[in-house]
C-alpha cells in the first residue's frame, strides 16, 4: 500500500483520460459527461478548463501541437491556434467515445460504447493521421484501458464488463492471438482504464474497487494502491521523470460520494512510466 496526495480536488462527475503531455510538461484530464478538458501544471499548480463540443472520452497531444478528441460522434481535432475540426464524423445514435491510446506509430486507438452499456454496442478503432479508419474490434461492451507493452510487441485491452484485462500479439498495426492476462475477481470492482510502465508491468484502476493494481506480464498480482474514492476511473505516469502516477476518479452514479471522488490524485515516486507518443496527425 502506497500513499497518494490529491493533485487536484474537484468534483468531476466523471474524471478520466489523465495523459502527460510531456511537450508542455503538463496533465490533461477529462470529464466525460460535463464535456470538459482539464490541464494541471504540477510544477506551477496552473490549471486551465475548456469545454469540448459534446461529450468527450479521451484526449491527446498532437504531434504537431494542440490535441486529438475522442468525441461522441467522431474524432476531432484541435489546432494550436484552438480552432476545432473534425478528422472522421460518424455519429451513431445511443454510442459515445470512451477511453482511447495513442500507439507506438502514433496511431489513435479509440474506443465506444452505447450510453446503456449494451454487450456488442462498442468497438475499438484504430484511426491513422489522415484520418483512415479501422475497426479493430466490433464487438465490444465498454472499450476502456489500451496500452504497449514497452517493445511494442504487446497490447493490453480492457473491455470492462469481462472483468478481465487481454493481451494481444501486436505487430505494429494489427493485432493477433487475445487471450486472458489477468482476470478481475468478483468484489473487487471492474477493471477501466490501465498504463504500462517501464518494467513491462500493467498498472489497472479498478472502477468501484476503490484501488489501482500492477500486475507483471505474467499476469502475477505485486502491488495494490488503495484509494478512498470508489469509482477509481483510470492512472497514468506523469511528471518530468515520469515516476509519479495520476489517478482519475468519478462521482457518478454514487448516492453518497467521498468527499475526494472526483478528484485527481497521486503517487509520488510510485515506478517509472513510457514515454507516450503523440498522435500523428
Amino acid at each position: 500500500m502506497t500513499a497518494y496526495e490529491v493533485a487536484i480536488r474537484a468534483e468531476a462527475e466523471l474524471g478520466e483520460g489523465p495523459t502527460w503531455d510531456a511537450a508542455a510538461g503538463r496533465l490533461i484530464w477529462i470529464d466525460i459527461l460535463q464535456s470538459r478538458v482539464h490541464t494541471y501544471d504540477p510544477s506551477s499548480g496552473r490549471r486551465t478548463v475548456r469545454t469540448a463540443p459534446q461529450h468527450v472520452g479521451a484526449v491527446k497531444p498532437r504531434a504537431g501541437g494542440g490535441l486529438v478528441l475522442n468525441l461522441r460522434d467522431g474524432i476531432g481535432l484541435l489546432d494550436p491556434d484552438d480552432t476545432f475540426r473534425w478528422l472522421h464524423h460518424e455519429p451513431v445514435p445511443g454510442r459515445r467515445a470512451n477511453d482511447a491510446a495513442v500507439a507506438p506509430d502514433g496511431s489513435l486507438w479509440a474506443g465506444t460504447m452505447r450510453y446503456d452499456e449494451a454487450p456488442g454496442g462498442g468497438t475499438l478503432s484504430r484511426v491513422t493521421g489522415n484520418g483512415g479508419v479501422t475497426t479493430v474490434l466490433p464487438d465490444v461492451a465498454v472499450s476502456n484501458g489500451t496500452g504497449w507493452s514497452p517493445d511494442g510487441r504487446r497490447m493490453y485491452y480492457i473491455d470492462s464488463p469481462t472483468r478481465r484485462v487481454d493481451v494481444f500479439d501486436f505487430d505494429g498495426e494489427r493485432v493477433s492471438g487475445r487471450r486472458p492476462l489477468v482476470e478481475i475477481e468478483e468484489g473487487a470492482g471492474f477493471p477501466d482504464g490501465l498504463t504500462v510502465d517501464a518494467d513491462g508491468c500493467v498498472w489497472v484502476a479498478l472502477w468501484d474497487g476503490g484501488a489501482v493494481r500492477r500486475y507483471t506480464p505474467a499476469g502475477e498480482l505485486d502491488r495494490l494502491i488503495s484509494v478512498p474514492a470508489p469509482r477509481t476511473s483510470a492512472c497514468a505516469f506523469g511528471g518530468a521523470d515520469l515516476t509519479d502516477l495520476y489517478i482519475t476518479t468519478a462521482r457518478t452514479g454514487l448516492t453518497a460520494p467521498h468527499p475526494l471522488s472526483g478528484s485527481v490524485l497521486v503517487v509520488p515516486g510510485a515506478g517509472k512510466g513510457l514515454a507516450q507518443p503523440a498522435f500523428a496527425g
